[in-house]
């Protein structure tokens, strides 16, 4: 019987791996290129630590068991919780404001689809105890760098930007009952998403009707922040949060970045702790899920037990940025991670190519040579992928040199033992930490 991976994971083979290493250090430059520091957590958590956050009804969605001590424990399908508890634990000794990453593999049982898998990675950037539009500004900044980095242009993304405290206003001022804006949102965050049949049914589940179900139609219909303007205009002292969202775009000017940044009504994010500003990242056509999405979430630590502590921070999941990478053709070429390889002239002496081998990787050379006995045109077929090559155990081997060959131009030529590892050496490029 041939085993299989379990549903919705994956396997990663070597060129799998180069992909993914691709992604995650292109994420972790940028978070240090904006002053984030590395943060992480155990893989699986106590089960109420996610109920605390997203209620019962996220249970559903975990893969949750009973240990050995009979505690009740979930993989973890998110780390923001996480994040909160350490934040919590260390309390008052933090200097704020904290940027912290993350890059945890999570896990959700949630049915399957393009975009979507039950185990993936995701990159978490949050900054914790900075309560000005600044830091959701300087998040966003952090987001189109990193799509940039990727080769990406403003005509491959839109970061999509809108905010709960503007709509809670908003909702308010136009005469909608404070008590059903939770509702309200959860039906505006299915708008477009779900046939009008099933968002009929939510309106009258939370008792939705007649006049507040047409401030909310017409609140969707705003296509710009004008026209949110221009509907509260007769209560616009009640929608402060105007101001917040002007400055914000304000912000955004200043990076530079108008051309990626839009305001768009219809993004909510459906999780209830959001508190403000909420973006989400979708490729230009929107033929794909969200790539990104975030927001600000003021009262999430302190409902951890921790002090009132704003906070803002976003998720990028890779399996949706593969997507769009392989649908643009930005998906790196794979090539063995090798610089050079060791020819060893003869077959029945394998001492030359050890020898030679362990000082390349002394001096931080990447090098292999073939473990057993090879005739030279076998050894020649695995020294393709490489660099260079160092051929090693002949004449010049016992003159003291070296004959080297360039694999991309083809150039070869014989220097001394100690020339030979400077030249080697040129153009390697170790790992990135």
């Amino acid at each position: 019987m041939a085993f299989q991976g379990p549903k919705g994971t994956r396997d990663f083979y070597p060129e799998d791996m180069q992909v993914i290493s691709f992604i995650f250090n292109t994420w972790k430059r940028t978070a240090w290129l904006f002053g984030f520091e590395e943060y992480e957590g155990p893989m699986f958590e106590h089960l109420d630590l996610f109920t605390k956050k997203s209620g019962e009804e996220i249970v559903k969605q975990l893969y949750n068991f009973k240990d050995k001590g009979d505690r009740d424990i979930a993989l973890r399908p998110e780390i923001t919780p996480t994040l909160a508890r350490m934040i919590v634990a260390r309390g008052s000794s933090l200097k704020k404001p904290v940027k912290w990453f993350s890059i945890p593999r999570l896990f959700r049982y949630e049915r399957m689809q393009k975009g979507r898998l039950r185990e993936f990675h995701q990159l978490n950037l949050d900054i914790i105890g900075e309560a000005g539009i600044s830091a959701d500004a300087e998040l966003i900044a952090a987001v189109v760098f990193m799509m940039k980095s990727f080769c990406l242009a403003s005509t491959d993304f839109k970061i999509r930007v809108n905010s709960r405290k503007l709509m809670s206003e908003c909702l308010s001022a136009l005469g909608f009952p404070a008590e059903k804006i939770p509702a309200a949102y959860s039906i505006l965050d299915k708008k477009g998403k779900i046939e009008p049949e099933a968002l009929q049914e939510m309106y009258a589940k939370d008792g939705i009707a007649g006049s507040d179900v047409q401030i909310i139609e017409n609140l969707l219909a705003c296509a710009s922040l004008d026209h949110v303007r221009a509907l509260v205009a007769a209560k616009a002292d009640q929608v402060p949060a105007l101001a917040e969202i002007d400055e914000f775009f304000s912000k955004i000017s200043a990076y530079g970045l108008s051309e990626f940044v839009l305001f768009d009504i219809a993004v909510i994010r459906g999780l209830a702790y959001y508190t403000g500003i909420v973006f989400e990242v979708f490729d230009e056509q929107k033929s794909l899920r969200a790539i990104a999405g975030g927001g600000r979430y003021d009262a999430l630590i302190e409902q951890f037990g921790g002090e009132p502590t704003p906070a803002v921070g976003f998720g990028m999941g890779d399996v949706v940025l593969y997507e769009l990478l392989k649908e643009k053709n930005l998906i790196p070429q794979y090539r063995k991670p090798v610089d050079v390889y060791i020819i060893n002239f003869n077959k029945d002496d394998s001492l030359p190519a050890i020898s030679f081998a362990s000082l390349l990787r002394e001096k931080g050379v990447s090098c292999e040579f073939s473990l057993k006995g090879q005739n030279f045109k076998k050894q020649m077929e695995h020294a393709q992928h490489a660099r260079m090559v160092a051929f090693v155990g002949g004449d010049e081997w016992k003159e003291g040199k070296v004959k080297i060959k360039d694999m991309g131009s083809g150039e070869e030529k014989v220097v001394e033992k100690d020339e030979a590892y400077s030249i080697l050496a040129m153009g390697t490029h170790p790992p990135a930490p």
